[in-house]
């Protein structure tokens, strides 16, 4: 940051030091991501919050004390908000096995000797990040990971954490064969004779993740920490983190949280999403009540509950309205998916949860787990309505973000204004509907109707080679041409919430900014969009990732757009997106992040 420490005429004589600026921003363009999408050119902080717009103002606050950015042309938007996102899991995954960068097979297995070879004294090797469109039907093989670790269990994830993939050791060390059913939420990928070739689906990966090494405090909190600064050098300043509870192989994170939120540590503003346990039912709400009583500490807060209805359409877990498309040479098809909670039980659940004040947060990739998500916040809807108990357990336990205490939500991004509340009403604890893959045509203007907002991940709608190979042939050219609909569902008046998912991808608001608006790959020049009628302008998508994004996480009284009051929480852009070819917009850089005006972020090298 550069502290010229200059006191224009203007301001000399006529303030006191106390009403003087900390912080004043200027030469550059400021998008507020307010409901009229307005622009100005510069901006002032005190005490963490913003307490003027436009250059004349903040020059008139700047005293002997002030610290003046130059912006020379940079753009000031506010901090970029995850819907969706990981960080611990992302964090972890650094300093383990990392095959994000992997490009294939053979770099796969490199990488794993490699890390082995590194590590010799763990007693398995851990990691992921391995991609299913680098393998035949998505499917690796243990054969693979025998020849480079034959002594050692080995489990790596897969980039989506919908799969794991282990050696022949670590199958033996979980009593895993060829007689082992597969459990109701997964599968075992086999060879003809029945024996597990290294691949598990879904719940199946449990049955080897059980027997991991635990992971210690301290290395759950480090891997936070680098989540956190991860983010932040993205221009992230909050987010939701979607699973706060024990998953595979990861423990719940919400001693991490807790332990840095209760230090200072945790810098950005997170809300928890608790982990709805599909093996129970709604007696675990007391237990959820208190888990959000408890997870309210600094900038966390614990108020959402995940629910995860269906898998992925790779390996045909997601839940669809009709089956897959058999393989050719297939003797049968693949079936229709899995709704993990059956669509009662979901309808009890989602009530439940709603009575008792929580915003529900759903894994939804088929459009029959859409359909499904959709039809249980209606039966909520309906039950709140008619003044339905929620459960027999007692009455409806308010929240920190109890619905009959907060505003109305937006029909759509950009059409209210996030400072101003109404009286309330269904709508106010917010569901959202994550991934949204396939959305029937008639379940569209639904989202609107039920006021439940799409939290979308754009870097998935792109024609790459998992798209290609593992999706399309078995979804039919009907069913694939209604992917990510992410224009019809703005047309129809939905709020759409822009997440990451990382560390299933990358966490790089602008790189999902660039595909919610080119629906290609960010770099690519050459690639043919991918539904492009789909496609989102720039102020769109710049707000499903800031002021939805603060808003999903009811966080939109004090952050997610610019306005005098509001929390200095910005993203400082080396240039100007709408300046530039819409192709380009992911080649933009966040020089400096600052959360109440305090840099948690500045890139070597940035003015």
């Amino acid at each position: 940051m550069t502290d010229t420490r200059t006191q224009p005429p203007a301001a000399r004589g006529t303030r006191s030091a106390a009403d003087r600026a900390d912080l004043v921003l200027l030469g550059g363009p400021v998008f507020t991501a307010d409901a009229a999408r307005s622009w100005t050119d510069g901006l002032a902080v005190r005490a963490g919050r913003i307490v003027a717009l436009g250059a004349p103002g903040a020059r008139a606050l700047t005293g002997p004390r002030t610290e003046i950015v130059d912006l020379a042309g940079r753009m000031v938007v506010p901090g970029f908000v995850d819907g969706h996102a990981h960080p611990v899991f992302g964090g972890l995954e650094r300093a383990r096995c990392d095959l994000l960068g992997a490009v294939g097979p053979a770099e796969s297995a490199r990488l794993v000797a490699e890390y082995a070879a590194r590590h010799p004294g763990r007693p398995w090797v851990v990691g992921g990040g391995w991609s299913m469109d680098h393998f035949p039907s998505g499917t690796p093989d243990r054969a693979t990971l025998d020849a480079v670790v034959p002594d050692r269990p080995v489990f790596l994830l897969n980039r989506d954490r919908h799969g794991a993939w282990v050696n022949t050791r670590a199958l033996e060390l979980a009593g895993i064969d060829r007689r082992t059913p597969d459990p109701a939420d997964g599968r075992i990928e086999r060879a003809p004779d029945g024996t597990p070739t290294g691949t598990l689906h879904e719940g199946a990966a449990d049955l080897v993740a059980r027997h991991l090494p635990p992971i210690t405090a301290q290395e759950y909190e480090q891997a936070l920490l680098e989540g956190q600064r991860h983010l932040h050098s993205l221009g992230v300043t909050g987010w939701q983190d979607a699973l706060i509870g024990a998953y595979l192989s990861y423990p719940d994170p919400l001693a991490a949280y807790l332990s840095l939120a209760g230090s200072g540590r945790l810098t950005g503003r997170v809300t928890g999403a608790l982990w709805w346990d599909r093996e129970r039912g709604v007696e675990q709400l007391a237990e959820l009540v208190e888990r959000r009583e408890r997870g309210h500490v600094g900038r966390f807060r614990a108020t959402t509950v995940k629910v995860m209805q269906d898998g992925v359409c790779e390996n045909f877990t997601a839940a669809l309205l009709t089956p897959y498309l058999p393989a050719p040479d297939a003797a049968h098809g693949p079936g229709s998916g899995h709704s993990y909670l059956a669509p009662a039980e979901l309808d009890r659940a989602v009530t439940a949860l709603d009575g008792a004040g929580f915003q529900v947060h759903f894994h939804t990739i088929g459009d029959r787990a859409v359909r499904e998500a959709l039809n249980a916040v209606e039966a909520a809807m309906t039950a709140r309505h008619q003044g339905t108990p929620a459960t027999a357990t007692g009455p409806h336990t308010p929240g920190p973000h109890d619905s009959r205490t907060h505003g109305a939500d937006p029909h759509s991004v950009g059409t209210h204004d996030p400072r101003t509340h109404g009286s309330g009403h269904h709508g106010d604890n917010r569901h959202h509907l994550a991934h949204v893959q396939l959305v029937h045509p008639d379940d569209v203007p639904r989202f609107r109707r039920l006021r439940t907002a799409a939290n979308m991940q754009p870097l998935w709608a792109v024609h790459d080679e998992q798209m290609a190979e593992l999706t399309v042939p078995f979804l039919g050219a009907e069913r694939a041409a209604r992917q990510y609909v992410f224009g019809a569902l703005r047309a129809a008046g939905t709020t759409l919430v822009a997440g990451s998912d990382w560390p299933v991808s990358s966490a790089d608001p602008l790189a999902g900014i660039h595909v919610a608006v080119n629906r290609t790959t960010p770099g690519t020049d050459t690639e043919r969009p991918f539904l492009p009628e789909q496609r989102l302008d720039l102020a769109d998508a710049l707000c499903a990732y800031t002021a939805a994004g603060a808003w999903i996480n009811h966080r939109d009284r004090t952050t997610g757009t610019l306005a005098p009051g509001m929390y200095a929480d910005l993203a400082v852009l080396d240039r100007d997106p709408f300046e530039g070819p819409v192709n380009r917009i992911a080649d933009t850089r966040v020089d400096l992040t600052l959360i109440e005006g305090v840099p948690v972020h500045q890139r070597d090298g940035a003015p």
